[in-house]
């Protein structure tokens, strides 16, 4: 998989717009921002479909990995983009890395720990803004780096004869 994707996930309370660049992704941020709802709505869309409530646009499959067999779930999935929530011991893993490494989906990764293992560039971290429209009742959620992107200072070098 190459290129950007959107993913727009939504119910009847809260709305997800978020946008992928890179083949690994890590969402992280404080308690009670939404991650693990994000994780929950896209598993019970996956597992039920359009009678779950959700509604999920993306051009490609999104879907979560969360169980003991990992190895034999991402074997047998392609062109997709997979969240992982945190507290899944398999993501530190070199075993994991590699995988990842051979793989043609998309990974976003929700954790507030350091993954050693994994190649995430700066660019790729993300945390969860959310906004509350009391008279609406429904949330918006949306992506913001956590390292945002560093302005360039052009430099001359001037050459004295």
């Amino acid at each position: 998989m190459k290129g950007c994707h959107e993913i727009e996930i939504r119910n009847n309370r809260c709305v997800y717009k978020l946008a992928f660049e890179r083949n690994l992704s890590v969402i992280t941020g404080a308690s009670a921002t939404g991650k693990t709802t994000l994780v929950n709505l896209i598993r019970n869309y996956d597992q039920y479909g359009a009678s779950s409530g959700i509604s999920v646009r993306c051009d490609k499959r999104c879907m979560v990995l969360d169980n003991n067999a990992w190895k034999l779930v991402l074997e047998n999935t392609h062109d997709s983009i997979v969240f992982i929530d945190e507290g899944r011991s398999f993501i530190s893993t070199p075993e994991f890395a590699g995988a990842v490494k051979n793989s043609d989906n998309y990974y976003v990764i929700i954790t507030r720990e350091n993954l050693f293992n994994l190649p995430i560039s700066v660019e790729a971290i993300y945390g969860l803004h959310g906004r509350k429209y009391f008279n609406l009742k429904k949330t918006y959620n949306s992506l913001y780096r956590i390292y945002p992107e560093q302005t360039q200072v052009n430099s001359t070098t001037q050459i004295i004869t």
